[in-house]
């Protein structure tokens, strides 16, 4: 083993936590190294976050155009080029990546002796790892500090004849410059549900096969069946409370998924599979019990409310440490460790954790839903209202969805937010920050927004909250409780 070359700061791992670490730290002057096995800025920019967003809007074109006579437009007829998708997908990520390279080009002091580094690397002793190099070679390093963030991949099912398949994934399916004839979607989350109609609009026959008993399961049923009815309504085939028995077939050429649910056995036959069954993360066999790095029974680096490892002077951040699967979190998980590097007290506890799936309409929530509050005790008022209570979803013509509060019974603090309908994530923002900022309910039913805007429909939701009784046995009568 070639000798240890000392850096001030080791970074494994150049995702979206990853880069921000690096480019902080030799920024205020640490000798930095970047080791990262293959995506220049992680896997947000290049196969997960950025790319699917990209196709998904080319889906969403496709859908437009397809509805071309409600907008009183006329064209000739309608053909999807799939290499032209892949395409535009391919000239953004590389002009994102381009963008990091300079970024890294510009934090990086080559004459301090900062690197970026392609390879694999393992764990051989405390704060020591050995790089097999991408491009040949070997090298050893060791730091004072060190930050890994590992990310995690995409989970395979023992199911047998899965494997064997070779089942798409998010990154293949990204890659994608053919339309599959028949695409079967082991998975109703985000990855399944978002691919699942980009897919659809694409020109593909799509079924989708999820083992619970709701699409979105951690969502609360009106939103569940809401999405499910969308779905139908786009003629995606959607198979509930099902479990895929066996596999067998090569995917890409021909399929066949022998089925379980409560009506029996059934056989689905397809062209592709596409399999979007949760995420594992990337911590087995990089030797990290020879660092003194502890993981849980999830496979998670273990880590404390301040993303410190059992190894001291050990950072874990994003996917790897269990951190929620969002690059928003992971860009906050640095920001807590380095806050708390220059003498701050940040914690991942109570954090208030945006989310959106961006199917068409998008489904955003921040803060609680009904059936968390119920799992805490927590009593509510609830408001709901359709997304057409606001005229901006007239003149587009995206009527469906609607949007949910869970309002506190004692006071007005705002519990939580969901919306399903057009430009969600957008609209949750606004009250994300009004949730930041422990404003009342009030402020937001008070504002004057303007017209029309999708956000001046948060006035008719705030207005419709249930009020705040004086007396709190009757309050309850008006509320939803958790025996409800």
């Amino acid at each position: 083993m070639n000798a240890p070359e000392n850096f001030d700061a080791l970074v494994l791992g150049g995702g979206t936590a990853g880069k921000l670490a690096a480019w902080t730290m030799a920024k205020e002057g640490r000798r930095t190294a970047v080791v990262d096995r293959k995506y220049i800025g992680g896997s947000c920019p290049n196969i997960a976050c950025l790319p699917s967003k990209n196709v998904i809007y080319s889906a969403k074109v496709a859908s437009l155009v397809g509805r071309q006579r409600e907008f009183g437009i006329e064209t000739g007829p309608i053909v999807i080029d799939m290499a032209g998708v892949y395409a535009r997908k391919r000239d953004m990520v590389d002009g994102i990546i381009q963008v990091h390279l300079d970024k890294y080009r510009e934090a990086l002091d080559k004459q301090r002796g900062d690197e970026l580094m392609f390879g694999e690397g393992t764990f051989v002793g405390p704060r020591t790892v050995h790089v097999r190099l991408r491009d040949g070679g070997e090298r050893t390093l060791t730091a004072e500090r060190v930050f890994v963030n590992l990310g995690s991949r995409a989970t395979t099912p023992d199911t047998p004849g899965l494997r064997e398949a070779k089942p798409l994934t998010h990154i293949e399916a990204l890659d994608l410059q053919r339309r599959p004839e028949h695409l079967i979607v082991l998975g109703g989350g985000y990855v399944g549900l978002e691919l699942s109609q980009a897919l659809r609009r694409l020109g593909s026959r799509v079924t989708l096969i999820s083992r619970d008993s709701q699409l979105a399961s951690n969502e609360d049923s009106d939103i569940s069946l809401a999405i499910l009815q969308l779905f139908r309504d786009e003629g995606i085939d959607v198979m509930l409370d099902t479990d895929v028995l066996g596999v067998s077939g090569v995917s890409g050429r021909h399929v066949s998924l022998q089925l379980q649910s409560g009506e029996g056995p059934r056989t689905v036959e397809g062209s592709d599979i596409l399999i979007a069954l949760g995420r594992t993360p990337n911590t087995s066999g990089i030797g990290l019990e020879k660092a003194g790095i502890e993981v849980t029974e999830k496979g998670h680096i273990r880590v404390n409310d301040r993303l410190e490892t059992t190894a001291a002077y050990v950072w874990a951040m994003g996917d790897c440490a269990g951190s929620p699967y969002f690059t928003h979190v992971s860009e906050d998980d640095f920001a807590i460790i380095h806050e708390n590097l220059n003498g701050g007290r940040r914690s991942t506890r109570d954090r208030l954790v945006p989310s959106c799936v961006f199917i068409d309409p998008e489904l955003a929530r921040v803060g609680l839903n009904e059936s968390q509050a119920r799992e805490r005790g927590l009593a509510y008022r609830v408001a709901s209202v359709p997304v057409a209570s606001g005229w901006r979803s007239w003149t587009i013509s995206e009527k469906r969805g609607f949007m949910k509060t869970l309002i506190d019974v004692r006071s007005d603090r705002i519990l939580g937010f969901t919306a399903f309908g057009p430009e969600a994530g957008e609209l949750m923002g606004t009250v994300q920050l009004a949730m930041l900022a422990g404003l009342p309910y009030t402020t937001l039913r008070d504002a004057m927004f303007a017209h029309p805007t999708m956000t001046e429909g948060l006035k008719a939701l705030f207005m419709s909250v249930p009020e705040r009784l004086e007396n709190h046995a009757e309050q309850l009568q008006h509320a939803r409780t958790p025996d409800d």
